[in-house]
């Protein structure tokens, strides 16, 4: 159960996507990464300038999923193993969880955020038996409301100024969930 800290590593399959455990071998491109405009404004790093000491570290950290409180993992081509986007779970507790996503340039408008999305929340509903994950996206940023939307996420509100993105400002956001017992 994931507050026991015994969440193990899995590999799941969702058409052409494979979403697999962080490798170090990943830190180059996810270096890369977070260096886009879009993923550091919506997915903020903290401040520190993103080097490969940095990438490295924030893939061993999604890595470890011991504490049980999160499962990240990397979304990459099945046919060729490019990474894609990331999408993870986090705060894993008491049945529920919340769920973050980013996507690469490349691969922004092929639905790629959407599957991995619903791949995720499905494993974390059959597997780890939660029953509802939360999906939180600044009011800004219409094309994560997009993704919440088609992968089966509610609209439950309106946060009001609820959290610090990348550009140092406090934006509102949409809260998105879904149950298990949603169809």
């Amino acid at each position: 159960m994931p507050d026991s800290g015994l969440v193990e590593h899995v590999e799941l399959s969702a058409a052409d996507l494979l979403l697999r455990p962080w490798r170090d071998a990943d830190a180059p491109a996810v270096r890369d990464a977070l260096r886009d405009p879009a993923i550091a404004q919506w997915n903020p790093q903290g401040g520190d300038p993103i080097d490969d000491e940095v990438a490295l570290l924030w893939v061993r950290r999604r890595a470890d999923w011991s504490t049980g409180g999160h499962a990240s993992l990397a979304v990459t081509a099945a046919a060729d193993g490019e990474l894609l986007g990331s999408v993870s779970l986090h705060r894993i507790h008491d049945g529920d969880a919340s769920i973050g996503y980013w996507t690469v340039p490349a691969a922004r408008g092929r639905q790629v955020a959407v599957r991995a999305v619903v791949r995720l929340t499905d494993w974390a509903f059959a597997d780890l038996g939660l029953h509802r994950v939360e999906l939180c996206h600044a009011v800004a940023n219409p094309a994560s409301c997009r993704v919440a939307d088609r992968a089966g996420y509610l609209a439950e509100g309106t946060l009001r100024e609820s959290y610090r993105y990348g550009d140092g400002r406090r934006y509102d956001e949409h809260l998105h969930a879904r149950l298990a017992t949603d169809r």
